[in-house]
């Protein structure tokens, strides 16, 4: 393995730590598409590239996920009710979502992904936050809930902040508890895309050396390497900078890269 791979996912690592600490933005939307690269500049299968992106951006947000939540929890924000409540759902819509992720043609993850990040990049620019107008669902309603996200989660490679969150905040759960909950939530929903991934391809057919079903260990360990390192950093900047305004600055790249992966798939 040359060191310029090495070195390519080390710099992944590097800006997604950097952005999750300081937009709080969920590691998947930045990872899943600069993966689409890198894996494209590696020579990956294109059949393949959108499916080992996703597999191994949630195997990252298994580990990255841990210090984020457990700093939450120190601090009382996360409602362990809610995730009693909802991870069920998750880890069925989850499994549900990568098995049918595996199944699906690449053309299509990407578009979804597109589609996706559009709208997370408008929610973002307009600020616009779900009014609170009910309370939560009983175990049935939270679990169903629980399963959609998990779905979506699955097949776009993410943590699940940007759907449980808006969820919790129309369930008029109160805005720090909702982030840290999120936040709890997010670790069940990394490790169960990153064993559905895996298990859905245990034979890596047509995926380079080092990859474990649907997750490529090289890019998996740089990321993780280097994103724990660089978070701190973005938190601290986060103290530093006008935040606002660089999540609009953000949510016009998040534009940029969602286009570009659109034009990819029509010409």
């Amino acid at each position: 393995m040359s060191v310029e791979i090495i070195a390519m996912y080390l710099v992944v690592g590097l800006i997604a730590g950097v952005l999750a600490g300081l937009l709080g933005v969920g590691g998947g939307l930045v990872i899943v598409p600069m993966l689409v690269f890198c894996f494209t500049k590696q020579g990956v299968q294109a059949d393949q590239i959108m499916h080992l992106a996703l597999g191994t951006s949630l195997a990252s947000i298994m580990f990255t996920s841990i210090s984020s939540f457990m700093s939450h929890h120190k601090r009382g924000a996360v409602d362990w009710m809610i995730v009693k409540q909802i991870v069920p759902g998750i880890l069925i819509g989850v499994f549900a979502g990568t098995f049918a992720a595996s199944r699906l043609p690449t053309g299509f993850l990407k578009g979804f992904f597109c589609l996706f990040v559009y709208a997370i990049a408008t929610q973002m620019l307009l600020n616009k936050k779900p009014a609170a107008s009910r309370e939560l669902p009983g175990i049935v309603g939270t679990s169903g809930m629980g399963a959609v996200i998990g779905v979506v989660s699955a097949l776009v490679g993410i943590g699940g902040g940007s759907l449980s969150v808006p969820f919790m905040l129309w369930c008029n759960v109160p805005g720090h508890r909702a982030i840290g909950t999120s936040a709890a939530i997010g670790f069940p929903i990394a490790i169960a895309g990153a064993v559905g991934y895996i298990v859905n391809n245990l034979e890596g057919t047509n995926l380079p050396p080092h990859s474990i079903g649907f997750v490529y260990l090289p890019a998996l360990v740089g990321i993780v390497c280097a994103s724990i390192l660089t978070a701190p950093l973005g938190a601290k900047l986060a103290h530093a900078l006008p935040v606002d305004k660089l999540k609009r600055i953000f949510a016009f790249f998040l534009y940029a890269v969602a286009t570009k992966m659109a034009w990819g798939l029509i010409f």
